[in-house]
């Protein structure tokens, strides 16, 4: 097996690995917010409504980012084309961009921000998510300097 072909599969596990993690925090947050939704407003029913109020409701359309950035690894990974280093990359630094939450950032950051105040699964899945994410790939890691005695 050639170093690209290494280099190749090693990316595509990552990605998937990120794609994961991706997937457990959206399920989080969508936990987190259906149960103050339905706080707010009366029980929902069943996952159709569920489903209609994510796709169509204003409450939960913060969380369209995240779920726009898993389609996009969903296509980059059903691609007939190889995967190329810089375009996963690009996807992974999207995805730690996106998982800044902050008090006066965009509309995600700001509901990320107080979603994280109010449900603590969402911090646990957040943090799980940031250190899949944030780790260095390993090719990476082996050019790092290694100390001298």
């Amino acid at each position: 097996m050639s170093d690209n072909q290494k280099m190749s599969e090693i990316s595509e596990s990552r990605l998937r690995e990120v794609r994961q993690s991706l997937l457990r925090l959206h399920k989080t947050l969508l936990d987190c917010e259906q149960e103050a939704y339905e706080r707010a407003h009366d029980r929902v029913e069943n996952s159709y409504e569920l489903l209609q109020l994510v796709m169509n409701d204003p409450w939960f359309a913060w969380l369209h980012s995240l779920s726009g950035l898993v389609v996009q690894i969903d296509e980059m990974l059903d691609a007939k084309e190889p995967l190329l280093e810089p375009a996963i990359e690009a996807l992974i630094n999207e995805a730690r961009n996106l998982l800044r939450p902050s008090e006066s950032g965009d509309e995600f950051q700001q509901k990320y921000f107080s979603t994280l105040q109010q449900c603590p699964d969402a911090v646990i899945a957040h943090a799980e998510a940031v250190k899949i994410i944030g780790r260095r790939r390993v090719e990476d890691e082996n050019k790092s300097p290694q100390p001298t005695a």
